[in-house]
């Protein structure tokens, strides 16, 4: 009843808001209208059938650009940690009971080049933050054209844009703990030829002892059009990454001394003794080439390829992995006319991607941060490729896409022979309908398949055993939605509701010794609403005290519970889902001034966190608070001088941005830093 009545409330707060804003659209000064490409064709925000978040460039600046969290939690639905920094952990309308630390269960892509390998992980911390220009997030199971998934999918802006001109460009950042950020990347353009390289730096401390970071992050992308709608680009980077992780605490030992590390016991070494941490040197190289035969055909092909050396010195052992991947990406794709008017607008598109990863693992005792003896070393070689297939009919009214994708997974290890898992295919359908009630109103309404199969790091987690028992997670998810915006970007509400029923959860679990492994267990109900406003209260202007103002809005809330779970005898059915706050609400309030400068604050409040399967123990709400000003210098138009100057935690709250879930001993804790500065300089030519 309540979910009724809210949805009602907010249907007619849509329709008193645009009928008010249609009035004053006329006199408003036109702001760019939000467009998506995830489907690989120019869409308006307005007409997508399905739930897309975008994070624009402004977006990104806004934030403190040396971690791209403070942007990724601004969007309903999505949850990013960094229980020390470096440490990424991302979540889209799930719980990050999967993911003690890394990405998975999130399909993320550069342009066509996944940086998902085909084992399931992604390593997003490996990219400085400053070369990503954006992000368009695709939320809920989305294989129509992105394969296995369940959680969502990612796609990053790192390419560079057709019509960029010439520059050079310098950014400097320094901030509390030895933060030093630092990069500087120049981009030339030659009639059909673009070139871009990146070269960025990052430094810290660290708020805890043992959580040292350092990252060397080299980028190249190339854009060659040799005839007009034949395109290569070319985009390759090389990271070398390496942090600490300190481990989490008790409660009782995070109230005495936040900033200290995992200490001993009786029965294991310490995180600083262990000199435990990550480290991480990839290289990665993809070629895209994109052909508009005529105006209604256009193939694009990707080929693509990484290497990766990491090793991680841990509490009970030390790791090392060495892994390759090697895949392709390609489809072909129909308008009916993209010229001429039609009653009917349509398109289908039809492609492949097939991906392989092999991996060396190796597992030594860890004797103070240095490999002792041979535990285990196995071999895994993962393998996926799908089919898929998106058709899409638009009137002046209706948007209606209809997708699928044909998934096979499988992977092979030996260690006392050679054995291979093979999962069933799978189809993962997806239908979606859009409606434009009036000029600024769209209703849609989304049915699709999740499918998701175990990461190599759930197959063989820490525990050295490779579980062949473990079954992917299934579900149906319903989704209805409303959006209402302004031409040309002067506002924007977004509301979606959405029931995902999840089969074979996987969860992690720890043996007696601290070591993990992953389970089914049972099911899943994840309910929830995501709300997304924006309104430029005061439209750019050039006179004034005001010269503009920007209010945003997002809010998530999360009902999700366990259903059938039974684990060691216990029943955890009718729980809250491990790791996920029942309310997020996220509001921020851009202010432009005089004198080229603006005043950008930001108030995040996050309900309590369970943090076992037994909900018995809470991480306490938190307010969070951080506020930044910048100032443009008033050159030259072919020179460019900000200055920025900002401080996070303003409240000076106790809270930890990254709890150890189902922990050991109880050690849920990983505290982040109180209130902390930074400040930086922009200079551009």
């Amino acid at each position: 009843m309540r979910t009724r009545i809210l949805a009602a409330a907010i249907l007619c707060a849509l329709l008193s808001m645009t009928n008010h804003l249609q009035a004053q659209q006329d006199t408003l000064q036109q702001l760019p209208e939000v467009e998506v490409q995830s489907y690989f064709s120019k869409a308006s925000l307005q007409r997508v059938p399905t739930a897309v978040s975008i994070l624009s460039p402004a977006d990104m600046r806004l934030q403190q650009g040396t971690i791209l969290l403070p942007a990724f939690n601004t969007v309903p639905g999505v949850r990013m940690e960094e229980r020390s920094p470096g440490s990424y952990r991302l979540s889209i309308r799930g719980s990050l009971l999967r993911s003690p630390f890394g990405i998975r269960n999130i399909k993320i892509y550069v342009d066509d080049i996944p940086l998902t390998d085909a084992g399931g992980n992604t390593y997003l911390n490996l990219v400085d933050p400053d070369a990503v220009s954006g992000a368009e997030i695709l939320k809920g199971p989305d294989g129509s054209l992105f394969g296995a998934n369940s959680g969502g999918v990612v796609r990053l802006g790192l390419s560079i844009p057709p019509a960029d001109t010439q520059h050079l460009q310098l950014n400097l950042q320094g901030g509390s703990y030895g933060l030093f950020h630092g990069n500087i990347a120049w981009q030339q353009r030659w009639k059909n030829y673009q070139l871009q390289v990146f070269q960025g730096y990052q430094r810290s401390d660290g708020y805890r002892q043992n959580t040292a970071l350092k990252r060397s992050y080299t980028q190249t992308t190339q854009r060659w059009e040799y005839k007009p709608g034949y395109v290569w680009k070319l985009l390759a980077f090389y990271s070398d990454l390496s942090y600490l992780t300190p481990g989490g605490l008790t409660l009782a030992q995070a109230t005495a001394n936040p900033r200290a590390a995992r200490p001993a016991t009786p029965a294991t070494p310490g995180a600083i003794a262990q000199k435990a941490g990550i480290y991480n040197r990839t290289f990665l190289g993809g070629l895209v080439h994109e052909a508009q035969f005529t105006p209604r055909w256009q193939h694009v092909l990707a080929v693509f390829g990484y290497n990766t050396h990491f090793e991680n010195p841990f509490i009970t052992n030390y790791e090392a992995r060495d892994e390759n991947t090697f895949g392709f990406r390609t489809y072909l794709q129909w308008v009916n006319n993209p010229v001429r008017y039609s009653l009917i607008q349509w398109k289908w598109l039809n492609g492949v991607e097939w991906q392989q990863t092999n991996t060396d693992v190796i597992n030594y005792g860890n004797n103070h941060g240095k490999r002792d003896t041979v535990q285990a070393a196995d071999k895994l070689d993962a393998s996926q490729h799908f089919f898929f297939s998106r058709f899409e009919a638009a009137t002046n009214r209706f948007t209606f896409e209809v997708a699928a994708s044909l998934n096979y997974y499988g992977y092979s290890y030996n260690s006392d022979g050679h054995t291979q898992v093979k999962f069933t295919p799978q189809l993962m359908p997806r239908l979606s309908l859009s409606y434009l009630f009036a000029p600024l109103i769209t209703g849609r309404a989304t049915v699709s398949r999740g499918y998701s199969p175990p990461a190599t790091a759930e197959v063989r987690a820490s525990d050295n055993v490779i579980n062949t028992s473990l079954e992917p997670e299934t579900g149906w998810n319903y989704e209805a939605g409303a959006r209402a915006a302004v031409p040309k970007g002067r506002a924007m509400l977004d509301l979606a509701f959405f029931y995902y029923r999840m089969k074979n959860a996987i969860v992690r679990r720890l043996h007696n010794n601290g070591e993990e492994f992953y389970t089914n267990a049972g099911g899943e109900n994840q309910k929830g609403i995501e709300l997304q406003g924006m309104w430029w209260l005061i439209t750019p202007r050039q006179q004034g005290v005001l010269r503009g103002l920007k209010w945003q809005e997002g809010y998530t809330f999360s009902d999700f519970k366990f259903r059938d779970y039974v684990s060691a005898g216990k029943s955890y059915s009718g729980n809250r889902l491990t790791g996920a706050p029942q309310h997020v609400l996220v509001n921020s309030i851009l202010l432009q001034l005089p004198a080229a400068i603006s005043l950008y604050t930001q108030h995040t409040f996050t309900s309590r966190i369970p943090l076992d399967d037994a909900n018995s123990v809470y991480a306490g709400s938190y307010h969070l608070l951080q506020a930044n000003i910048t100032w443009k210098a008033p050159l030259h138009t072919r020179y460019g001088l900000s200055v920025r100057a900002g401080v996070d935690n303003l409240l000076n709250v106790r809270y930890s941005l990254g709890n150890d879930l189902n922990a050991m001993g109880n050690r849920f804790y990983n505290p982040a830093p109180g209130r902390n500065y930074f400040g930086g300089v922009a200079i551009r030519y």
